[in-house]
This record gives structure tokens, sequence and C-alpha cells, in this order.
């Protein structure tokens, strides 16, 4: 036990999801795995609550994920269209949130050909816009104080979408097991 503890002037070394995950082949990725989780789970939070301070309240973080994406450029779009963007499987989630959104007067629903459509309404772009203003109020400037500029974010995202793709690969590799 004795062994265990560390002076305070040792480096603790880097925070990781699963011990035991980390003590095998590259122990980083388990450290950039907790960071991804923990990131995730404050996104979440801030989409709610910057939601909430837009005066809308009562949103799940998928169903304000569902609105944004509805808003996109501000075109019609199918419930494959929105599982695809948002990359999600289960079709019944995002049905789900649809529904609510309808149901709170944030989209509204249309057919093209069989399929249905759905498209932000006007409430609905008016909370995006809201949600906007709250975001560049409070998030950007911290953003920034970071020390991160507009590059610095796009190279991070596009690192993320690269890691997507190698867990979406993984996920379809154990699923033939």
């Amino acid at each position: 036990m004795a062994d265990q503890i560390k002076s305070k002037d040792s480096k603790i070394g880097p925070i990781v999801s699963s011990s035991h995950l980390a003590s095998g082949l590259m122990p980083a990725l388990s450290e950039m795995e907790y960071a991804l989780t923990v990131t995730s789970h404050a996104f979440a939070r801030w989409t709610v609550r910057c939601m909430d301070a837009s005066g809308l309240s009562g949103l799940t973080p998928l169903e304000i994920q569902v609105l944004h994406s509805a808003n996109h450029r501000d075109r019609e779009k199918t419930l494959g269209d929105l599982c695809t963007m948002l990359n999600i499987e289960d079709t019944h989630l995002v049905s789900y949130a649809i529904k609510k959104l309808v149901r709170l007067n944030l989209v509204s629903t249309g057919k093209r050909g069989k399929e249905k459509t759905v498209r932000i309404a006007t409430e609905g772009a008016l909370a995006c816009e809201r949600y906007k203003d709250v975001r560049e109020a409070l998030l950007i400037s911290s953003i920034r104080a970071l020390g991160l500029e507009d590059g610095d974010v796009s190279q991070i995202a596009r690192t993320l979408h690269a890691l997507s793709g190698q867990y979406d690969q993984a996920a379809r590799g154990a699923a033939s097991l």
C-alpha cells in the first residue's frame, strides 16, 4: 500500500479511462478515451444548459442535436439523413426526438416520395439563433482564452472525425467475431 502512494513531488501519470486498458498496447488511447468520455458528457450538459438559457427547456442533448441538424442549411432532411449526419444507428431514437420537436412546433414534417422529411419551423430557427447568441457570449471567448484559433479547432475536428472512422471500423470487426 505504501508503495502505491506517491510523494507530492512525483509526477502522477496520465489520467486514463481504465488502468487495465492502459496496461496493454497503446496506453495513450485509454487516456484519450477518458478525455472523450468526460468531454462528451460536458458537451451534452452544455447543450442542455445553453438551450435552457436560450429560453427552451426540457430538451435532451439528442433532441438539441436533431434540432440543429434540421436547421442546418435550411433544407429538409429525411430520418436517414439525420441518422447519417449524427452517426446514429438506432433510428427510433432520432424518430422519437423528431416527434417531440414536432409537438413543440420546432420542426415540421412532410413527404418526399415515400420518405418522411423534417424541416426547421420558424420557432425552431429562432431557438437555434438564441442558442448561437448564448454560445457566442459564454463559450467562444473561453475557447480563445485557451489559445485556440479556428485552424486549431478545425485540426482537432479533423482528428476526431478520423478517429470516429477507426472506431466504426473496429465496431464492424467486433460485430463479426
